[in-house]
Formats: C-alpha cells, sequence, structure tokens
C-alpha cells in the first residue's frame, strides 16, 4: 500500500510544484526580514529557512539524509531568488499581499499532504505521518518567526488558522492511507481541503478556539501604551 502512495504525482510534477511552494515561502520569509530591517544576509537567511526549514525537519526524522535541500542545487536557489525579488521588489510585492496569501495558502495544502505522504513511503505509521507533514508545512514559518524574535503566527490568537487547516489536510491523508484509499483524486481533495479552509480563515478572521471557560484579556488602554513617552506621570500614568 505505501509504495503505491510516492506516486501520487508524477515525479516532474511533484518537483515542480515542490519549487513552487518553497518559493513563495521564500517571499514570504524574505518579506518578514524586510519588514524587521534586516540586511542583505539576513533576508536571503529568512528565505530559506523559511522555504527548507520544515522539509529539512521532515528528512531528518525519516532519515532521508542528507536532506533534499541538500542534494538538490533547485532546492536551495530557488528561495534566493525569492528573497532577491524580495529585496529589489518588495514595495510593490507588498500591494499585492492578498495574492500572495492566497499562493502561501496553496503551499500550506501542498506541503501537508506531500509531507504526510513521503514519511509515510520512507515506513512511518500514517497518524506519525500526518503529525510530520504538519510539521513540514509549518515548520519553516515557525523558524521564521524565532529568528525575527517574534511569537510564532500558528501559537497566537490574533492570528488566522494555520496550523489547524494544515492537520486537516495531513490527517485526512493519514486516514486514506489507513484505509488504502489515498490516490490523485483523494490526495488532491485534501490539498484543497486545506487551501479552502485556509481562505475561509482568512477571509472571515476565524481563530483556533480557546480554553474551555477562559476569558478573553481585556485590550490594553492607549494611555497604558503612552506611559512613560517622554512626559512625567499624572493622574493617567497611575491608574
Amino acid at each position: 500500500m505505501v509504495a503505491q502512495t510516492y506516486e501520487i504525482l508524477d515525479h516532474s510534477v511533484h518537483l515542480v510544484a515542490d519549487l513552487s511552494g518553497i518559493f513563495i515561502f521564500g517571499v514570504t520569509g524574505a518579506l518578514v526580514a524586510v519588514r524587521m530591517r534586516f540586511d542583505i544576509f539576513g533576508i536571503m537567511a529568512l528565505a530559506e529557512i523559511t522555504a527548507l526549514g520544515g522539509g529539512i525537519f521532515r528528512d531528518l526524522v525519516i532519515g532521508d539524509v542528507p536532506p533534499a535541500a541538500f542534494r538538490d542545487m533547485g532546492y536551495f536557489v530557488t528561495p534566493i531568488i525569492a528573497g532577491t525579488l524580495v529585496f529589489f521588489l518588495h514595495p510593490a510585492i507588498n500591494r499585492i499581499g492578498g495574492a500572495v496569501q492566497v499562493v502561501d495558502a496553496a503551499g500550506l495544502g501542498l506541503f501537508s499532504v506531500s509531507g504526510t505522504v513521503k514519511a509515510a513511503v520512507w515506513g512511518v505509521e500514517p497518524f506519525h505521518a500526518a503529525a510530520i507533514g504538519v510539521a513540514t508545512a509549518v515548520g519553516g514559518g515557525v523558524l521564521r518567526d524565532l529568528l525575527a524574535m517574534e511569537i510564532p503566527s500558528l501559537l497566537r490568537r490574533d492570528r488566522e488558522m494555520y496550523a489547524l487547516p494544515s492537520v486537516l489536510g495531513a490527517g485526512t491523508v493519514a486516514v486514506l492511507l489507513q484505509f488504502g484509499l489515498l490516490g490523485p483524486i483523494s490526495g488532491a481533495a485534501a490539498m484543497l481541503a486545506t487551501f479552502v479552509l485556509r481562505l475561509l480563515a482568512l477571509r472571515y478572521g476565524w481563530r483556533g478556539p480557546l480554553a474551555w471557560k477562559s476569558e478573553q484579556p481585556a485590550p490594553a488602554r492607549p494611555e497604558a501604551r503612552r506611559l512613560g513617552r517622554g512626559r512625567p506621570p499624572g493622574r493617567a500614568g497611575l491608574r
């Protein structure tokens, strides 16, 4: 059963799709570096780490060493191309941020499914493979945010759902693998489900649920944020 799952996509199609996703994730990493005012090395480093971090983690866990990112020059060069484009064209790319998010959602679906499939091919049990698939899809973003000294986006309540759509796609693949039903159509449906759920979360601001019966934190008062900036504390500063 597992041997058949490797051919969900033809190898050349899988490679093109992989490189497309790597390019988009490289763009998002480079854009964060620009926003944080990193220099050109920082931009390239964040592009590489965002694009390849999840895949490198997956390959190390399943024993595919050295990871594909260090065997295929296309994997390594693609984020550099993305970082170079952002270095020169970031104002224009920022203006089409909505389009970048759409393609990023497509990359999330692709990597959630392909990461799960590759782990299964290497002998990992389906539901453990799904966990690896999620890590493949979101791992680079987590490393990006940590290096940018931010709380990772998938852990923040004020960000739309990101990890949960990936869990849906990878979990669907795990169920299909368990029952021997994974094929090109069902695999594409899992990718599509991830993609659509992520777009809906962006469109409607959907976020993951808080802990049961937990209270929503009150927003900080403007006075509190301005405290101590260039004026002595008065009555407002003592609240």
